[in-house]
């Protein structure tokens, strides 16, 4: 099950990166960009003024073991949840 939050952005972290490449307010938007580079990443829609892993426990998609981490900054600073909405590109196509 993937969710998209309320008011989501869609961030683009291409392949290999460390850092987004990109952040936009809409995924039709980050599309475009995306096919216009021929990237090759993924986007993945992020709660907007709420941290992932806030907005992931308020939604009930964190159980077990990450529950009980969510007071580790490190986990929580670097928390996303497969269950966000999110797409692969290959060479700026859908895959």
């Amino acid at each position: 099950m993937s969710l998209v939050p309320v008011n989501p952005i869609w961030v683009f972290n291409g392949e290999d990166g460390r850092f987004p490449g990109g952040v936009f307010s809409s995924r039709e938007r980050a599309e475009a960009w995306i096919r216009s580079r021929s990237l090759t990443g993924v986007l993945t829609a992020y709660p907007l003024d709420e941290g992932c892993f806030d907005w992931a426990l308020r939604e009930g998609l964190i159980t077990g073991r990450a529950r009980e981490r969510g007071d580790e900054p490190a986990f929580v600073g670097s928390f996303s949840s497969a269950s966000q909405d999110h797409f692969h590109y290959e060479n700026g196509e859908l895959a």
